[in-house]
Order: C-alpha cells, then sequence, then structure tokens
C-alpha cells in the first residue's frame, strides 16, 4: 500500500489518518502477549518446571533455545532491513516473518510434561522468537512515517502502553479460565478450566501457545488494512543497493559517534532488560518455588506498571527527550535486578528473614514490588529507546537503522541468554556442589554488568532537537 491517507506537514513530514496510527499502535497489542505469556510469565516458567529435567537444566535450555533465535537475528536483520529501504514496503515482511512467528507459537502446544527429546520443543521456540522479532523490525520502521518527529516521543510510548494492556488482557484470560493448578484443579479465579482442559498434563499452560498465535494473527490484521506503507521503489537492483547501503553505513558508523554510541549502548541494556524478562519467571519457579498461577500475578501486576510507565515516559520523551527517560529507566532496573537477586524463600536483600523450612510472606512481597518496578521502568525504556533511534538516522535509513537496533541488541541478546546458561550450567556442576537454586541465583548476574555497560555510553548519544 502506498501512503495514500498521510498528510503532509512543514518540513516534509507525514501524518497519517487515525485510523492508521491505531492500525499501527495495534500491532504492539498484537505482539506483546508472545512476549507475557510465551516468554515471561506462562510457557518459559512451564518449561522450566515440568518440561526440563529440573529448574537448572530448563533455565539453561531455554537459554539455548532462544539465544539462537536471537543469533539468527542478528545475523539477517541489518541485510534484510536494508534490502527493505531499497525496495520500499515493509508490509510484505512483516507477513512473512508473522506466519513464522505464528507456526512457531502453535507447536508449543505439544510441548509435553517430562517429554524425553526436547529437540522439536526447543526448535519452537526459537522460531517462534525468530518470527515474532523479525516482524517487530519492520513494524518499527514505519514509526516515522506516521507522525512528525515531535510527537514520536507519545507514540512510542502510547505503542507500548497498549501493548502491555494487551498482554494483561491475554494474561488474565490465561490463568483465569485455561491455567488450573494440578492441585486444585482450578484457575486463578476458581474456575475449572475451560475445554476440558487437564491440569494435570498443563494443558491450560501449553494452550497459552496457540492462544498467542491466535490473538497475534487477528490483532496484527488493521495494521495491514488501516496503515499506509512507503511506496514501492524500483525492484531491479534493490538487492545490490541495500547491501551497498548497508555495507557504506558499517563502515561509516565509527564516524557518527552518536549513531555508533546508541548502538552499542542499547545493544547492552536492551540485553539485560530482554535477559530480565525472559528469566524472571523461571528464576520465581526456581529459586522462590512458586507456582505458575503466582509468576502469573506477578506478570499481572508487571503488565499493569508497564502500561503506566510506557504511558508516562511517552510524555516525559516529548516534554524532555528520550536520553533521560532511557538512562532513568536504566537505573531504576538495574536497582530491581539487584532486588531480584538479592531475594529468596528466606532472605531479602541478602538478610536472612526466615529460617530454612519456615514460611515467610517478605520475599514474596519484595518480589512483586520488584516486577512493578521492572514492568514501569522497562515499559518506559523500550518506547524512549524506539525514538532515541530514529534521532540518529535519516528517514531513508530508518529500516536499516532498526535492522542494525536489532542486530546491536541480538548480538549480545543471544549472548545474555547464553551466558546465563553457561553460568547456571557452571555453579551447578560438580565442580561448584551447589544447589539448584543457588545455581540459578548466580547465573542470572550478567544482567547487572549488561546494564551498567549501556549506561556508560549514554553520555555520547545526542537527541535532535525539534
Amino acid at each position: 500500500m502506498a501512503v495514500t491517507d498521510a498528510g503532509g506537514l512543514a518540513g516534509g513530514e507525514t501524518r497519517a489518518s487515525k485510523k492508521g496510527i491505531w492500525g499501527w499502535m495495534l500491532f504492539d497489542w498484537a505482539q506483546q502477549p508472545f512476549h507475557t505469556l510465551i516468554i515471561t510469565f506462562v510457557f518459559g516458567p512451564y518449561f522450566a518446571a515440568h518440561v526440563a529435567a529440573n529448574s537448572a537444566q530448563g533455565q539453561e535450555l531455554w537459554g539455548y533455545a532462544t539465544g539462537i533465535g536471537g543469533l539468527l537475528i542478528a545475523l539477517g536483520s541489518p541485510v534484510l532491513g536494508a534490502i527493505a529501504d531499497a525496495s520500499g514496503p515493509r508490509k510484505p515482511w512483516i507477513a512473512g516473518f508473522s506466519v513464522l512467528g505464528i507456526i512457531g507459537c502453535w507447536m508449543l502446544w505439544y510441548a509435553t510434561p517430562g517429554m524425553s527429546d526436547l529437540t522439536w520443543v526447543l526448535f519452537w521456540i526459537a522460531l517462534a522468537v525468530f518470527g515474532m522479532e523479525f516482524a517487530a523490525v519492520f513494524n518499527n520502521a514505519m514509526m516515522p512515517t506516521l507522525v512528525p518527529r515531535a510527537e514520536l516521543g507519545r507514540l512510542s510510548g502510547s505503542a507500548w502502553g497498549l501493548g502491555y494492556v494487551g498482554g494483561l488482557i491475554t494474561l488474565v484470560v490465561v490463568l483465569g479460565l485455561l491455567s488450573a493448578s494440578p492441585e486444585s484443579g482450578k484457575t486463578l479465579l476458581g474456575l475449572s478450566p475451560l475445554f476440558g482442559l487437564d491440569p494435570a498434563m498443563h494443558e491450560g499452560d501449553r494452550a497459552s501457545g496457540p492462544f498467542t498465535a491466535v490473538w497475534y494473527l487477528v490483532f496484527a490484521l488493521p495494521m495491514f488494512f488501516w496503515t499506509p506503507d512507503v511506496a514501492r521503489r524500483a525492484s531491479a537492483g534493490a538487492i545490490g543497493r541495500g547491501l551497498r547501503q548497508l555495507w557504506a553505513t558499517i563502515k561509516g558508523l565509527p564516524k557518527e559517534r552518536s549513531y555508533f554510541s546508541f548502538l552499542i549502548g542499547s545493544m547492552f541494556y536492551r540485553d539485560a532488560l530482554n535477559a530480565l524478562y525472559s528469566f524472571g519467571g523461571i528464576y520465581a519457579v526456581g529459586v522462590l518455588g512458586w507456582s505458575i498461577i503466582q509468576v502469573g500475578i506477578f506478570g499481572i501486576l508487571a503488565n499493569i506498571t508497564g502500561a503506566v510507565g510506557a504511558w508516562l515516559g511517552g510524555r516525559a520523551d516529548q516534554r524532555f527527550g528520550p536520553r533521560p527517560v532511557v538512562a532513568w529507566s536504566a537505573i531504576l532496573l538495574t536497582l530491581a535486578c539487584l532486588i531480584v537477586i538479592s531475594t529468596t524463600q528466606t532472605q531479602v536483600l541478602f538478610v536472612t528473614v526466615a529460617e530454612p523450612g519456615q514460611a515467610s510472606s517478605l520475599p514474596d512481597i519484595v518480589f512483586y514490588i520488584a516486577g512493578a518496578l521492572i514492568g514501569a521502568a522497562g515499559g518506559s525504556l523500550q518506547a524512549a529507546s524506539r525514538t532515541l533511534l530514529v534521532d540518529q538516522v535519516e528517514r531513508e535509513r530508518v529500516t536499516e537503522a532498526f535492522g542494525l537496533y536489532a542486530l546491536s541488541g541480538r548480538a549480545t541478546t543471544f549472548i545474555g541468554p547464553l551466558a546465563i546458561a553457561f553460568a547456571t550450567g557452571l555453579f551447578a556442576s560438580e565442580a561448584f556442589g551447589l544447589s539448584a537454586q543457588d545455581a540459578q541465583r548466580l547465573g542470572v548476574t550478567p544482567i547487572i554488568v549488561l546494564f551498567a555497560l549501556g549506561l556508560v555510553l549514554l553520555p555520547w548519544v545526542k537527541s535532535r532537537k525539534y
């Protein structure tokens, strides 16, 4: 679709119709349940607790699966982004990768408890990550063509907040109507699962995969029908033009100090955030002994604060610019990570609050508070990062930029999970003789280092005046 419903503004800027803008925002609404249900709060913890042999092995294998998916994105996104800029429309790319993501999510239904061969499950996890994340690269690239630069922060924050609301609704549906405790046979709302789903076989947890696929398919459609796309350019030689432009950009990156610093810095802090999301629920199951329903309550809280944080962050972005929002969000996330790592069933901030075998509600309360902080700061961080990236390049290079953005993030997004997997396996080995819980605690410490590295480079990143 050509940009037929966008109006011209001063300085060559454009504005899409309200319907077109809402179509684009609904893509975040459509995709967020993948992160909420699959990566963080339902399927990931279920996989670690009930599919893998034990929680430490589950964390290790989850790291390998998501890391491999991230590696494939890192290798392919800049090249495809540059080709897309040279050829024009982004929607065909979004459609193709969406199909892969939908298939990967749907097939997670077949991850049964205690299955002996996990190869195909790990493949479908990696495929789901690959398809969903690649689709987001091209959808993000459409953002600068929808509103003037002065409104990008608000648009990005509002869309991300809307996404969190979508994630919250789907989490309530899964926990309240589908996923039930094997002990009681009841969901979070005290109901028997819909469709006769078997709690003993964790069919409600597994149903999060097909449910995510259907949700995404339905709510991504308005973007395809309503949102304007850039016009198609001459297809002849598009691949060659795109690759030449990409190579020229890569060679010139060290000279573009702000752009280069942003890509490297965001590589670290976004990887830290992704790792925190990916392993937070798994950590709670293994270290705090939480049930999937408790993790889901944690997720509901994080999604509520995430929606509020993204919305407020978008307004702060519009007033102060995206860089301060990114900096303060990263600081708050580092604090939340320290709280998470220092909390166990018997400790809070490394201080013993209960003897082994005794019950204390304080660790659970503190972990919920940390989850609320992660949701609020994470939402604003991701929304502000999109607008800060747009400030680094011209509009004609924006898809390539989001491809490099994905590359820079994925360059450590696969290193982060793999490092956590390696560290967890190392500390769980006989050489250290640690329990599975202690191995999990030590295994996620690289997250703190990544946040710190991301903050170090922010002073060199510039934001344009408007």
